[in-house]
């Protein structure tokens, strides 16, 4: 018998499996995200359709309608600060940029940027302002050009020119196209607002002027003969004058003028002054204060014949009053007014004067007669659905919040307006459209296209019918360049979109849906 001890030998150990993570999936990671996400404020509810841009202030409005599109062109309204930061009234001497949006459907504008109109880093660096745009286009040796003219404050016209409606806009001749030496035009009070209609033959004629003379206490025929409006022929480069301004007479005239040809007839609008109330012949002219009147000719230097007002001052629509601008325009058949309002003052907070642009329709009667139109934040209905299946410039909006947009490429910088990227886009901010289009066989796929975006991480809650609505995909941010996602489902019929945003510190290029 061995009876040396028995070693017991261990048991061998057995090493635990790792235990399993489990696996969350981009929409489950982010559906929780977005789900207590606060949403960013407004200055315009996805309900209503006016003012037409809200990341940016915008005035004067006139519309230029080319190639399926409605651009707008606007006065560059910056808020002033004080030395303590405080916001300022509106000088109107800061101005020197032409804000541009464009759309087929009158309701999801894109943001084409603010051209550098005036100034040191403008087109026109002998000018101190650009006030009160207006835009043409002419096809000139076998090519189109798009010319705006604009209101170097109160003393003279500029000329730009572009090859395309968004620009680069340069200034063909490097001075005044009018100013205070022009024939007749040393004395008109206010040397600014321009208006131009380009006839079918290829005339083109420039309408300028307003204010009232006689200083603080004008006479009453001053007041109801300010007679400091003017019409001239451009010449066939649209750069030039083919003769010498002469006087037209619209009845208590201030400002604004405007000018359309339907059928064989010229109708000219204006701004009334705001001596007309209280004054003995307003009962003959049917007016008041600060109207967009009209007067018609069957030839454009007139003479005219007065008609009556069409649009009451913004004040009586909207609260806030000051001065009216407008631009009648037509497209796809039927005629609009694009004006401006005081309405965004109040929630911005500003010391007043600061103005946004607006559009509603405008009844022309059989007889040829334009009915009294109407202010209103409902603005007009969406002419068309959206198409998403093409590339859309993220610039593309019907409303947003908390969002800023800027020029992107050096073209865009350099010259304020061309290709604009979404960006200070932060957790909460978000982008709204209407009406978009998905067709019966549906949207199965997402592509985004992203700059900017160095170490910043994200994503994009694509929603469905409302800020409050369905979430059908994400997009992760994860750097520059495209990415293409599979939606949750297949996306069909019609439903205004959102785009809410998760995170911060990138920019946002551009986006389609895929079949």
């Amino acid at each position: 018998m061995n009876n040396e001890p028995i070693t017991a030998t261990p048991a061998a150990t057995e090493t635990p499996a790792p235990t399993a993570t489990p696996t969350v999936s981009v929409a489950e990671k982010w559906s929780k995200v977005f789900a207590d996400i606060k949403k960013a404020d407004t200055l315009k509810l996805p309900i209503y359709n006016n003012p037409l841009m809200v990341q940016r202030l915008g005035a004067d409005p006139y519309a230029l309608v080319y190639d399926g599109r409605v651009y707008i062109y606007m006065t560059g309204d910056v808020i002033e600060q004080g030395p303590n930061g405080e916001k300022k009234s509106n000088s109107y001497q800061k101005i020197n940029t032409i804000n541009v949006i464009s759309s087929d459907d009158l309701v999801n504008w894109t943001d084409h940027g603010c051209i550098k109109a005036a100034g040191i880093n403008g087109a026109a660096k002998w000018g101190g302002n650009s006030w009160a745009p207006a835009a043409a286009c002419k096809e000139i040796d076998g090519k189109m050009q798009f010319f705006l003219y604009f209101a170097n404050s109160g003393n003279g016209i500029g000329v730009l020119r572009a090859d395309n409606p968004w620009g680069p806009f340069t200034d063909p001749i490097g001075k005044a196209l009018i100013n205070r030496n022009t024939p007749n035009c040393a004395s008109v009070t206010w040397l600014f607002d321009p208006a131009v209609w380009v006839d079918a033959d290829g005339s083109a004629y420039l309408y300028v002027g307003g204010g009232v003379p006689g200083g603080a206490e004008p006479s009453a025929d001053q007041i109801e003969h300010p007679g400091t409006a003017r019409v001239v022929k451009l010449g066939d480069d649209m750069i030039s004058l083919d003769g010498d301004p002469i006087a037209i007479d619209p009845p208590f005239l201030f400002e604004d003028s405007g000018i359309n040809r339907i059928g064989d007839t010229y109708y000219y609008s204006y701004c009334s002054n705001f001596n007309v109330d209280g004054h003995a012949n307003a009962s003959k002219y049917n007016l008041h204060n600060g109207q967009i009147c009209y007067m018609t000719s069957d030839n454009p230097f007139g003479p005219f014949t007065y008609q009556g007002a069409i649009l009451r001052n913004p004040g009586d629509y909207f609260g806030p009053g000051g001065n009216n601008h407008h631009c009648i325009f037509e497209f796809n058949g039927k005629y609009y007014i694009t004006y401006h309002s005081q309405i965004l003052d109040q929630p911005l907070g500003t010391g007043g004067g600061y103005r946004c642009t607006h559009i509603d329709e405008l009844a022309l009667n059989e007889d040829g007669t334009i009915s009294m139109g109407k202010g209103t934040k409902n603005g007009v209905k969406q002419l068309k659905n959206f198409d998403p299946y093409v590339t859309v410039p993220a610039a593309t909006m019907r409303t947003m919040g908390g969002i800023e947009t800027k020029q992107y490429g050096d073209t865009a910088k350099k010259y304020g307006s061309g290709d604009m990227v979404v960006t200070s886009i932060d957790e909460g901010d978000w982008i709204c459209l209407g009406d978009v289009d998905f067709g019966e066989d549906g949207a199965k796929t997402f592509t985004a296209t992203f700059s900017g975006c160095g170490n910043a991480s994200g994503a994009i809650a694509i929603r469905l019918d409302g800020l409050g609505g369905e979430d059908v995909g994400y997009v992760e941010v994860n750097g520059d360049g495209m990415v293409t996602v599979e939606l949750l489902k297949t996306v069909t019929g019609v439903h205004d979109l959102v785009f809410l945003f998760a995170g911060s510190g990138y920019d946002w290029n551009s986006w389609s849906f895929g079949k």
